[in-house]
């Protein structure tokens, strides 16, 4: 399990926080590059569907984001849906995506 500083660790306690609000099968944030944090859970309604990753990279983008420098995700999935990884790259190639499950516990920290 890897070790997070702080500021990653913050987005996982974020994360958390989303999905258990919500009681979804995912919760993400995010940081952007002015160090403001962003968190969503998964949008699952008839005429579309969010990841939460996806929902929290909207909700970044929409409050006037021009980067990323992390992202989390919390999900009891074995694997981060590509699609999230997807919604991250187009916003930054650099930013890490920690992975982690519903207890918060760091399963992978994908890298570019």
């Amino acid at each position: 399990m890897p070790d997070l500083d702080a500021e990653d660790q913050k987005l996982v306690t974020l994360a958390r926080s989303a999905r258990a609000r919500t009681g979804a099968a995912e919760g993400a944030a995010v940081r952007d590059s002015d160090g403001r944090t962003y968190a969503a859970a998964t949008v699952d309604q008839p005429s579309f569907k969010l990841t939460a990753v996806q929902a929290a990279v909207a909700a970044a983008l929409s409050s006037g984001a021009e980067g990323l420098e992390a992202a989390a995700v919390v999900t009891a999935d074995a694997l981060v849906a590509e699609a999230s990884v997807h919604a991250v790259r187009d916003v930054s190639s650099a930013a890490p995506i920690v992975f982690a499950d519903p207890s918060g516990a760091v399963v992978e920290v994908l890298h570019p």
